[in-house]
């Protein structure tokens, strides 16, 4: 090896000039050795001290080595201050990661624990490996680019998804990024135009409870490094980039779930193996006593206002979209970037804004989840205009609804105009509200109609952990019944569900198995289960089959109910319709709504000028059967009512299929029990 100076234009491991330039942010260090391992499990690594003299560029710390080949496994350790009560807290016996590495290796030996424990971990630390991104073939890949306004999320869990036998693939391949491949016509067959992935960065499968794993993988070691256990092999950033470009190529785009609030180390009494021992006062928010804020529950509190790791943070977003190519990010409890470096909420964030504005991610979707575990609700008034919002209250005020609850009407009612109550200024902009009634935090769709309470033993937390609140009912009997009656009941009520969430306005998000009516068992915290309580049931019984077929057919309707008379190629999607639409809302007779408190029933009607064409649907959440007087066509319409879909019909006839001619109907129709309808007149060559 030949050794030189180095420098700080680029942060990380980087491949230059016949071998690699490393290069290291850390402004209070005293002192920065560089270990070279010849392999995973590697305990005697090779030792280069940096000089403070030849090494060391204002804050940053830098070498390049000459000789080093793509695989070459290093760390680093830094000497500094031990002064816990400024909040700094060096420790030079703790391996520490790249916070900029691309790949991360855990080996056989590795023990999250070691880098808590006092002395040396040197035997179980992670390592990061050397690679170069520059050389992939993405084959002229193009992103999709869908519309939010004809988008249809779907959120899985990537090794979830493929990792139960059941799956059908190759035993080689399931729970990772190339399984995932095999199984993109299913996505095709059901309709759906992204995946949303949950966490994909790595993380640490070890900071679960003991005994068990870390299954959603909210628990960061690196916002560059894609996780490897999801690779079959050893090359994770291939395996990622070849799913990403086979995903594109079947028209659906890849958004992540990110999280920049917290990282794995948890709060003060954690391991040590990155940010904590670089520069702890700098990367986490810290109280006025120098301990972690905890307003990501989850021990720490990243501090995103800080300009290094703002820094951090935007050239991770530019490295995934411009290195691998998605589409968009989920920002887990986004709201937390809104706090200053004191942990104090800011009205107009800079960090917030720097993401909203800038040019180079200024072609992908920016989804928020406007909260935190701190308190801190900002669904409606998060700073920048380009986010769009999970919805929280849409799910809970759907579900109460449907549930039969009162005081429910009139809530539901703006959840299905795109929220306006809640998004105000933004409701010419319907598709800031990402509507979803389910996701992997929570009851799964089924579990909501089969239980009144969560059932989480298996976490070992004496069922104290996950949401109380969960607007639920199990329909006359706890957990899974024999009983047809309950069982079609439930059915009937997931169904609801999906049409409430598909027909409303802004951009849905339905949840990995819901479609075939996925269970945990009611566990509605599952972020410990790396089982068959979490993964894909790829064997659904008979429910669950006709719950697919109801669910594609919808998904279709949601897409491409209306079409341009003089464009046919170019379908309206429903959200498009009904932003430019007269809507009409209605109760048992017409133009006569009871918004009421004890109403359990509403109606709209929706006219379309642009394509002549009309839609009516009716919501009876109430537990006996509503006559409904249908209103007459809309002048400039004509002819007559057609059903497209009754959720208390037997299948196949609960939903007409996509393209095949409608059935016409009388001007009353007998809705029956907690059901719902939708119906369209318009020509009669509308197919």
């Amino acid at each position: 090896m030949r050794i030189s100076a180095g420098h700080c234009r680029q942060l990380g491991a980087t491949p230059e000039h016949d071998g690699v330039n490393f290069a290291i942010w850390a402004r209070l260090a005293s002192r920065v050795e560089l270990l070279l391992f010849a392999s995973a499990d590697d305990t005697t690594p090779e030792v280069i001290p940096l000089s403070p003299r030849l090494n060391r560029t204002a804050y940053y710390w830098h070498i390049h080595i000459e000789g080093i080949e793509l695989g070459q496994r290093y760390a680093y350790r830094i000497q500094g201050p031990w002064r816990p009560y400024y909040g700094t807290r060096f420790d030079a016996d703790k391996v520490l990661l790249d916070p900029y590495g691309r790949s991360i290796e855990l080996g056989a030996n590795y023990d999250r624990w070691a880098a808590a424990r006092p002395g040396s971990n040197l035997a179980e630390c992670a390592k990061n490996r050397v690679v170069d991104t520059r050389h992939y073939d993405w084959e002229g890949d193009k992103l999709p680019a869908h519309s939010l306004s004809r988008s249809v999320i779907y959120e899985l869990h990537l090794g979830g998804f493929t990792k139960s036998p059941s799956s059908g693939v190759d035993p080689t391949l399931r729970g990772t990024y190339l399984g995932l491949i095999e199984k993109i016509p299913y996505l095709q067959s059901l309709g759906v135009t992204a995946v949303e992935l949950l966490p994909v960065f790595q993380f640490d499968p070890q900071d679960s409870p003991k005994g068990l794993s870390n299954y959603w993988g909210y628990s960061p070691m690196s916002f560059f490094a894609p996780h490897a256990q999801y690779a079959s092999g050893e090359d994770p950033l291939t395996e990622f980039r070849d799913m990403v470009k086979a995903l594109h190529r079947a028209n659906i785009e890849v958004i992540l779930d990110v999280v920049y609030n917290h990282t794995a180390e948890g709060g003060d009494d954690g391991p040590t193996f990155s940010f904590r021992g670089i520069d702890n006062e700098a990367y986490y928010i810290l109280d006025a006593n120098q301990k972690d804020t905890n307003y990501s529950g989850c021990g720490n509190t990243f501090n995103g206002a800080h300009p290094v790791v703002l820094r951090m943070i935007m050239d991770s977003l530019h490295f995934w979209r411009q290195e691998m190519h998605v589409d968009g990010f989920r920002f887990d409890l986004a709201a937390i970037l809104s706090r200053d470096e004191s942990g104090q909420p800011q009205a107009n964030a800079p960090t917030l804004r720097t993401i909203d504005t800038d040019p180079r991610i200024a072609d992908i979707k920016l989804i928020a989840e406007a909260w935190d575990a701190g308190g801190l609700y900002q669904v409606g008034s998060l700073a920048g205009a380009r986010w769009r919002e999970w919805n929280g209250q849409f799910r809970d005020d759907v579900r109460r609804f449907l549930r039969g609850d009162d005081n429910a009407v009139m809530p539901f009612v703006e959840r299905l105009c795109g929220s306006p109550d809640i998004y105000h200024y933004h409701h010419a902009d319907p598709e800031k509200s990402i509507n979803f009634v389910t996701c992997h935090d929570g009851f799964t769709l089924w579990d909501w109609a089969s239980y009144n309470g969560k059932h989480n033993d298996a976490n070992g937390e004496q069922n104290r952990d996950g949401c109380d609140h969960n607007f639920s009912w199990n329909h006359g009997q706890e957990g899974p019944s024999e009983d047809p009656q309950i069982n079609a009941l439930r059915l009937r009520q997931a169904k609801n569900m999906m049409v409430a969430t598909l027909l409303s306005v802004g951009s849905p998000m339905l949840l990995m198995g819901d479609e075939v009516l996925r269970t945990q068992h009611g566990n509605n915290n599952g972020y410990c289960q790396d089982n068959d309580t979490c993964w894909m049931q790829w064997q659904p019984d008979a429910m669950g089959q006709e719950m697919f077929r109801f669910m594609k057919e919808l998904i279709q309707y949601r897409k491409h109910l209306f079409q341009r008379p003089e464009q046919e190629s170019m379908p309206l999607s429903l959200t498009e319709i009904l932003r430019h639409s007269e809507i009409c809302w209605h109760g048992v007779n017409a133009a006569q709504p009871d918004f009421s408190p004890h109403s359990h029933a509403i109606a709209m009607s929706a006219l379309s000028s642009e394509t002549r064409l009309a839609l009516y649907v009716l919501f009876n959440a109430y537990w006996e059967p509503l006559t409904f007087n249908l209103p007459s066509p809309p002048k400039g319409v004509g002819g007559y009512w057609r059903r497209i879909l009754d959720t208390a019909l037997p299948s196949p006839e609960d939903i007409s299929t996509f393209g095949m001619p409608l059935e016409g109907l009388t001007r009353e129709y007998l809705a029956q029990p907690r059901s719902s309808c939708l119906f369209i007149c318009g020509a009669d060559d509308f197919y």
